[in-house]
């Protein structure tokens, strides 16, 4: 045989091959499980994340949609592509008598998701679910042998996610900001216990909810925190004699903190000479908001020698605070300004004689400097009278009692 002829013969056999082909039966698509010609159709998910700089487009594109799909399924979403944020997760579901997909879930949040099907027209329809929340209340129970985190961290891992242990740890940094500093005040072998809501998802996430009742114990001596509700809705925490914990002053001038050294005598990190240090230095980040500890007026703000960046600010009852090496001033703080408890007055630098980002703090009282560990250890807030008082009591009773339980589970789930 030629060449010629060969490739004549081979021609042949793929026409007929093909012709064939077209004559043979369309495979039946059935319904999941359903068994064709003895093979079963079984569902199939994959997970997925939008990476950065990359669409949600090219995403569904690489999960294996046609562009025309993929424009349709965003199309019937309330999306909107502009404010997608890398790392949002989607889920794309199928079944193995299919080559795409015909489910996409986008996750837009810990209970939200917008599920996208593929109707029998071959269209996309959406739908916007809300996954339901179950709230029960537990009991942590923690000693502290380092810091608050990982007193929280030990006693709740079994109650509590990692993240919703973080956001406790900051919450009771919260309420008791008026009496203590979560980053100097706590020794080891205090103990701590909270009774707070526990918000799950079916899908196992959990955050917590309300913090109803606390206890901190601080060398040997407990200040509770028990939440109350006024007619207005909103909540206060009074200790076990009814007092607020709310004061004149906050104990700290950060948030988010962590002291490098402590009041009383030490060696001038840059100076090297042994002198009185007349004040706290807090070790944080450059840029993280310094706040004011109490209700003022702004005596001086600028530049002053070593201080560099300094806020000066003349409280009630003879108190002057200081913060220095400041980065930069808050907004219209300037000599005069009225500030009030808790307004960001400046932002964690090291200008002036520092070796590196802190806020040095100092609590002067008539002219006098003053340690502000003892300083600021104001006396309670107003204390609840009448009505209050005896509505306080009922609800302190409750909260002690279950104070006073094991760790673990207080009251059972119900649905929000």
């Amino acid at each position: 045989m030629t060449p010629r002829a060969g490739r004549l013969l081979i021609g042949a056999v793929v026409a007929a091959l093909a012709i064939a082909a077209l004559r043979l039966p369309a495979p039946r698509v059935g319904k999941p499980g359903e068994l064709l010609d003895a093979t079963v159709v079984r569902r199939w998910s994959r997970a997925d994340t939008l990476g950065r700089g990359e669409t949600m487009t090219t995403l569904l594109q690489r999960r294996g949609f046609d562009p025309l799909d993929a424009a349709d399924i965003l199309e019937a979403t309330p999306l909107d592509s502009r404010r997608l944020r890398a790392g949002m997760a989607i889920e794309v579901r199928g079944d193995s008598a299919g080559s795409a997909g015909d489910e996409v879930r986008f996750f837009l949040g810990l209970d939200r998701v917008v599920v996208v099907r593929r109707d029998e027209s071959g269209g996309w329809r959406a739908t916007d679910e809300r996954l339901p929340w179950t709230t029960d209340t537990v009991l942590i129970r923690g000693t502290v042998q380092s810091t608050l985190y990982a007193a929280i961290d030990e006693g709740g891992a079994e109650w509590l996610s990692g993240t919703a242990r973080r956001e406790l740890a900051w919450t009771m940094a919260d309420i008791y900001e008026y009496r203590v500093d979560m980053s100097r005040d706590l020794q080891r072998g205090d103990r701590l216990r909270v009774v707070v809501e526990r918000e799950s998802l079916p899908t196992g996430a959990s955050r917590i909810g309300r913090v109803l009742a606390a206890g901190l114990e601080l060398g040997g001596r407990e200040v509770q925190a028990i939440r109350l509700e006024g007619e207005t809705g909103r909540a206060r925490f009074y200790d076990q004699e009814g007092r607020s914990l709310a004061a004149t002053f906050l104990r700290a001038p950060l948030s988010f903190r962590r002291m490098s050294s402590g009041f009383g005598g030490r060696r001038h990190p840059v100076l090297g000479t042994w002198r009185a240090h007349k004040g706290l230095d807090y070790s944080a980040a450059a840029g993280t908001p310094v706040r004011t500890i109490g209700d003022g007026t702004v005596t001086f703000a600028g530049r002053r020698g070593g201080f560099g960046n300094l806020v000066e600010i003349r409280h009630l009852n003879g108190y002057v605070t200081r913060y220095a090496h400041l980065r930069g001033f808050g907004p219209a703080i300037r000599s005069g300004a009225r500030v009030a408890i808790g307004q960001t007055i400046g932002y964690v630098g090291s200008t002036g004689l520092s070796t590196g980002p802190h806020l040095h703090f100092e609590v002067l009282v008539r002219g006098a400097h003053r340690n502000p560990r003892t300083a600021l250890q104001s006396a309670a807030g107003p204390a609840l009278r009448g009505a209050e008082l005896d509505r306080f009591g009922a609800i302190r009773r409750v909260a002690q009692q279950a104070l006073a339980g094991p760790s673990g589970l207080v009251r059972a789930a119900v649905a929000n």
